[in-house]
């Protein structure tokens, strides 16, 4: 789970350049709304954005299974308009950083 207390300690610290550093160059994220996808530099842009905000805060974040090939997690998210989400990730490894990254979410009430 070393790449998961990564990423979850960059989230609490709200650190993003270690976050980002977790992160391939070559990384695309698949947004679970659309389908379409943000690259590293995009994805940067909408993290920076949410760390700035004290309203988005992560309320609970676990590992559900890493190895050397992918991770997967779930989380519960307070976004900045006060909606909450249940979060499922899923992020394909390689050369010990994150590539490829689909989330599925559901609205919580």
């Amino acid at each position: 789970m070393k790449l998961f207390r990564a990423v979850k300690k960059a989230v609490e610290d709200r650190d993003i350049d270690a976050l980002m550093s977790l992160y391939h160059e070559d990384f695309e994220f698949i947004r679970h709304q659309s389908g379409t996808s943000l690259n590293k530099a995009e994805y940067t842009i909408l993290m920076e954005a949410m760390f700035v905000d004290e309203r988005f805060k992560m309320l609970m974040h676990r590992c559900i299974y890493e190895n050397d090939d992918i991770l997967a997690e779930h989380s519960v998210i307070r976004f900045q308009d006060g909606s909450r989400e249940s979060l499922l990730s899923v992020q394909m490894i390689e050369d010990d950083q994150i590539i490829r990254q689909e989330t599925g979410a559901s609205l919580m009430k």
